[in-house]
């Protein structure tokens, strides 16, 4: 069972300290729901049990429902109230009545219904014949899932959503052209690891881990088709891995996984291009460990970059709290160039995950191995991160979504 507590974790990677008794802050004072994925598999030495469901406000988290994984079977659970396997990443529909979830390494994606109190009901689950989906989306008008596979052959497919929320088979499969980067392990082939819509949902931006690429597609909303429309390069080795799009301005950002930077680029949605324009360190300057990158936002004022940093070669390695780190950056709004502000301990161990609540106050950080979300205040001015004490305790958390209550 998932519990709470509050406990504190020096707020700065630098700071002489790693332990700092602080008074803990009053999480968002708006009605939230909270979805939590998580890893279920002991392939990962994981801990988690299912989807888990939060009732998040002025009080802190309070669990109001498990939907617990059934580990007998990867793919179809054994009773019509669990789900599959590693239900990890969890995607909203665009009315908050459905969510989705891929099931990692596994070869399926569930649909939910979501009652009025934030709780689940299990529609259907899918398979898409693909190995690994590790992310997903859904389209503004609600009709269509986009889900990426992280293979050595990845794949995007479609799938379309039914009048009651409910997945069809697959409808068109994608799989990425391009070269093959140079690591020997992470870039045999195709690797796309996002693929969200831009904000206009025009496009779907797909970075490629393995072929140094975010390409650029279109979804045919009749159809479900999906086609490559271009794409935008990074340099050899950087294996980009997720995408965030400021809000304000005409700039995307990519952390990419295997350098540890982040590349701004020029995006025009009009046009459906991508212009890279320079690229950074994802860690501090005095970093010397490996490291690799993991989610990357951007603040709804989009004046602010926030990124993960996960230490180690990879899932195999194991982090550590004072190099696991969130790091901020400022937006130039003339170029969109990003200037580090600070980098904080994520206070765990591989945060794989983090989101920003939607009114941009609290930054969450999933730390999957310490199996803890750990919550950060904002300030609106500086965009620095403040720690405020909260700590949700919940078993391999790999992913969270919050939905207005």
């Amino acid at each position: 069972m998932a519990t709470r507590r509050r406990f504190i974790i020096g707020s700065s990677v630098l700071a002489a300290s790693p332990f700092l008794a602080v008074p803990a802050a009053a999480s968002p004072s708006g009605g939230l729901v909270a979805y939590v994925g998580c890893r279920t598999t002991r392939t990962f030495n994981s801990i988690g049990k299912g989807i888990t469901v939060w009732r998040v406000g002025r009080r802190g988290w309070e669990q109001v429902q498990l939907v617990e994984a059934d580990d007998n079977d990867p793919n179809t659970p054994n009773s019509p109230d669990a789900t599959p396997i590693n239900p990890t990443f969890l995607a909203l529909d665009p009315t908050g009545r459905f969510l989705y979830a891929v099931h990692g390494n596994a070869t399926t994606v569930t649909a939910f219904a979501i009652a009025p109190d934030g709780t689940l009901t299990r529609l259907n689950t899918v398979d898409t014949g693909r190995t690994n989906p590790v992310h997903l989306a859904v389209d503004p008008t609600g009709r269509w899932l986009v889900v990426a596979h992280l293979n050595a052959a990845g794949t995007v497919v479609s799938l379309p959503i039914k009048t009651d929320g409910s997945l069809g088979p697959v409808a068109s499969v994608l799989t990425p052209p391009g070269t093959p980067g140079p690591h020997k392990v992470d870039q045999v082939g195709p690797n796309p690891h996002h693929a969200p819509f831009d904000l206009t949902g025009r496009w779907v931006v797909v970075p490629d881990r393995g072929l140094d690429r975010v390409h650029v597609t279109r979804l045919d909303p009749a159809t479900g088709e999906l086609t490559v429309h271009g794409f935008g390069s990074s340099r050899e080795l950087d294996g980009p891995r997720h995408v965030a799009f400021n809000p304000v301005r005409p700039y995307a950002y990519v952390i990419n996984e295997i350098r540890s930077t982040v590349t701004a680029y020029r995006w025009d949605a009009a046009a459906g291009t991508l212009s890279p324009h320079r690229t950074v360190s994802a860690t501090p300057p005095d970093m010397v460990t490996d490291s690799r990158g993991g989610e990357i936002a951007v603040s709804p004022s989009g004046r602010f970059v926030y990124v993960s940093n996960r230490n180690g070669l990879g899932d195999a390695t194991l982090g550590r709290p004072d190099t696991d780190t969130i790091g901020v950056f400022r937006v130039d709004r003339a170029t969109g160039d990003l200037t580090p502000v600070e980098w904080v301990s994520t206070q765990g161990i591989r945060p794989r995950h983090f989101t920003l609540t939607p009114d941009g106050r609290n930054l969450y950080v999933a730390n999957e191995v310490t199996h803890t979300i750990v919550e950060f205040a904002v300030d609106p001015v500086s965009g620095r991160l403040r720690p405020t004490g909260e700590v949700i305790e919940t078993g391999s958390p790999v992913c969270v979504v919050f939905r207005q209550a």
